[in-house]
């Protein structure tokens, strides 16, 4: 069977080809001291798809680096040698930056106070269409704080805070920069992230098939017993699963309950799903399940074999603690994962999302002018998740330009010739 006809058949199950909502960002975080915990770098930025780390650096390391697989397989060489160019850049600018506004809030500098940035966009992707522009974010954060956002829809800067005002007031001031940053978010990132997705997709094409069980075990009613069909390590999460009497298949109005498509813990790029129907012990009908999952060439049918884990020998018993222990540890690490999820989010503070190679797009990783009024140069960058800004302060020009960063071997649009300082 091709997979225009698993598509097809997914089709028929879903009713339509459902849009799904993608997001790309890239998070920015810089402490005003070096950390003294083991672990803890001064600078870190991630890029981060679909709540999937894709590459990170930090500051002791100082080397931009693929976190998945896809990635590296997909980019090159240079990709990654601009990319590592535009971080070191990018921290020289966090660590002016975050001494400015530890200054401007009139804190002690012997504490240690942080500055974060995240920049990105979500986007809407139906079928084989083109991904569409839903929303694009760009905001810093300073001690845990909004400090500055960029508002898309009337493209300007919004300061929720007054120590935050001269930096809108210098950056709203360059039309430019405000114009760089909404063409970036709604078409740069939208293109960024559509191109990840199409590398994601080519490798998990090939190398996560979903895996397939069918057992029983012991109901709370003494004659019947709980069938479950278990398919794990599966990506895309589309799917068909499905539990068969003699050949035809069951829905919910037969008594299949469904756990739903979940994240797997300990591959949080691949998904599990669980259905299970009670049956009597003694029911003569063949059981089996069936599984329909684009990475595969045809449908998985795998049939019972009539065996129950728990039931009646100690070894059934052991089998059926060794299926619980197993349910038990999925389940607990897609809690911790999801708590982890949470955990991202709070550091987040606002800021947007990255994008995606192939793709003529500006640079991720260039620093911005300072913060400060003065002005701040910085030269052009070509990577895919951002361009230079200028210092926040209003003091002395600083100088935190920005190499070529390389998240996108190339740049359609041109880059800033004077980066706004915070």
């Amino acid at each position: 069977m091709d997979v225009k006809m698993i598509s097809l058949m997914l089709f028929c199950v879903f009713g339509s080809v459902h849009s799904v909502t993608h997001d790309l960002h890239y998070i920015y975080t810089a402490l005003s001291l070096p950390a003294k915990q083991p672990g803890v770098y001064q600078f870190t930025a991630m890029g981060i798809l679909n709540d999937r780390l894709i590459d990170y650096y930090n500051s002791e390391d100082q080397v931009k680096m693929p976190k998945q697989d896809w990635m590296k397989a997909n980019t090159k060489d240079d990709y990654w040698v601009k990319g590592t160019q535009s971080r070191k850049s990018k921290e020289q600018w966090f660590n002016v930056n975050v001494n400015i506004l530890v200054d401007r809030m009139g804190h002690n500098k012997s504490d240690v106070h942080v500055l974060q940035w995240m920049h990105g966009c979500k986007a809407e992707k139906t079928g084989e269409e083109r991904a569409k522009f839903i929303e694009g974010f760009d905001q810093y954060g300073y001690d845990g704080e909004n400090f500055l956002s960029f508002d898309n829809k009337d493209a300007m800067w919004v300061a929720p805070v007054n120590q935050a005002r001269s930096t809108k007031k210098k950056w709203d001031d360059t039309p430019i920069l405000s114009q760089y940053t909404k063409g970036y978010l709604e078409t740069d990132c939208v293109n960024w992230l559509e191109t990840f997705l199409k590398y994601q997709d080519e490798q998990v094409r090939t190398s996560s098939p979903p895996k397939v069980d069918i057992f029983a075990k012991k109901s709370s009613q003494s004659d019947s017993l709980i069938l479950m069909c278990l398919a794990t390590e599966f990506y895309p999460p589309d799917v068909l699963v499905e539990i068969l009497r003699n050949g035809v298949p069951l829905s919910a109005t037969d008594g299949v309950l469904s756990s739903g498509v979940r994240p797997n813990g300990e591959r949080v790029e691949t998904y599990q799903l669980r259905k299970t129907l009670e049956i009597k012990a003694s029911d003569p009908a063949k059981y089996g399940c069936r599984v329909v999952h684009r990475s595969l060439p045809g449908p998985i049918h795998v049939v019972w074999d009539g065996s129950c884990l728990n039931c009646g020998s100690n070894m059934g018993a052991i089998a059926g603690g060794i299926i619980a222990v197993i349910l038990v540890l999925l389940v607990v690490a897609g809690v911790a994962g999801v708590l982890w999820y949470r955990k991202i989010n709070e550091r987040k503070i606002g800021l947007a999302q990255p994008l995606t190679e192939t793709v003529t797009v500006p640079d991720e990783n260039t620093p911005r002018g300072s913060l400060d009024s003065g002005k701040g140069h910085s030269s052009p960058s070509s990577s895919n998740e951002y361009v230079d800004r200028p210092l926040m302060d209003s003091g002395a020009n600083t100088d935190a330009s920005s190499s070529s960063s390389s998240d996108s071997d190339k740049a359609e649009r041109k880059p800033l010739s004077l980066e706004p300082v915070i």
